[in-house]
């Protein structure tokens, strides 16, 4: 799970040399989510029995069959992305007839998803991940229920509205998804005097989001000593292919920059648009959003309309892109 090390294949059918794993984060998730994988691919029940041992409970089982509320809920979400995600990973190798996924020009993941993509660099162990992740997500909880906050989505606004709008309420920008479409945070005063603003500027849209806090804002700060702490604990080395930051938007190539990367985006804009732009710039043209969901690749399209994207998420996705190596 550690090692992203072999080079591009000729079995990787419809991918040019110049592609780019993107990973998704909280909100991709649903149940029955693996599910079919676990079945399927040995590489991938190896990942679910291997989050289940280190978390000690079955989080596979609330993966594929639990109640979408639990699976909702912060503390699950993000170790149940951060599994099903590894487990696609692990099965496209799998399907490739390599001992590791083909390697990627880049890799980058929106908010918890730069998790998995730090896994998929060889940069952290998965078991490692596996516990940042879960505690990520208790820590982001605890922050939401000392200072109540929450998110909402701006649709059809351009950036120096956004801006407006945070400066006049007291909302801050979390997610700069791509151009008409950005997530707002802050409290939650902050996000109705917003969402009013919003209607009043011209906003096609303005979308309360189902969240446990205001995340990606400066209320998430009270999570930075025990991420901090925790992040001290886990094992860190240079990544084998840059990960692209969403705090900067730009290339990540050494282990000495992973923590700090991670502690500033609890509380930090995802410059989602930017990270895809800086990867099209450097010559990607193909991305492969490897977990549960479409939003990714949907998100690609509105930035890089040239772009070729591919979803791969379960066993007929996988079965379709990958043919074994000669």
């Amino acid at each position: 799970m550690n090692g992203v090390n072999e080079r591009m294949s000729s079995n990787l059918s419809v991918v040019s040399p110049h592609f780019a794993y993107i990973f998704p984060g909280q909100g991709a998730q649903f149940v029955g989510m693996g599910a079919d994988l676990y079945k399927s691919s040995p590489a991938a029940r190896a990942a679910f029995q291997e989050a289940d041992d280190v978390l000690s409970f079955p989080l596979s089982k609330l993966c594929f069959e639990g109640s979408e509320d639990d699976l909702r809920q912060t503390i699950n979400a993000q170790p149940a992305l951060l599994v099903t995600s590894m487990a696609t990973l692990a099965s496209i190798a799998e399907a490739a007839g390599l001992s590791a996924p083909p390697l990627a020009q880049f890799v980058a993941g929106h908010s918890v998803g730069e998790y998995a993509a730090l896994v998929a660099a060889g940069a952290l162990p998965f078991a490692d991940a596996i516990r940042l992740v879960r505690t990520r997500g208790t820590l982001m909880h605890k922050a939401g229920q000392v200072h109540e906050g929450s998110m909402a989505a701006i649709l059809g606004l351009d950036m120096a509205s956004v801006e407006q709008l945070c400066q006049q309420t007291g909302a801050e920008i979390a997610n700069i998804n791509c151009d008409g479409q950005v997530v707002i945070s802050g409290a939650k005063q902050a996000l109705v005097s917003a969402l009013d603003l919003a209607k009043a500027l011209g906003a096609k849209r303005a979308i309360p989001l189902v969240v446990s806090g205001a995340f990606h804002s400066s209320l998430m700060r009270e999570a930075v000593p025990g991420m901090t702490a925790a992040l001290a604990r886990a094992t860190f080395q240079d990544p084998h292919v840059p990960i692209v930051s969403n705090v900067t938007g730009e290339s990540l190539q050494h282990a000495g920059e992973l923590r700090p990367e991670l502690v500033q985006q609890i509380y930090s804009c995802v410059k989602w648009s930017k990270s895809v732009e800086y990867m099209v710039d450097k010559g990607v043209d193909t991305f492969i959003e490897v977990g549960p969901g479409k939003v990714l690749t949907g998100l690609v399209k509105r930035i890089a309309a040239n772009a070729q994207t591919l979803n791969i998420g379960d066993t007929e996705s996988v079965r379709s892109c990958f043919t074994p190596a000669a």
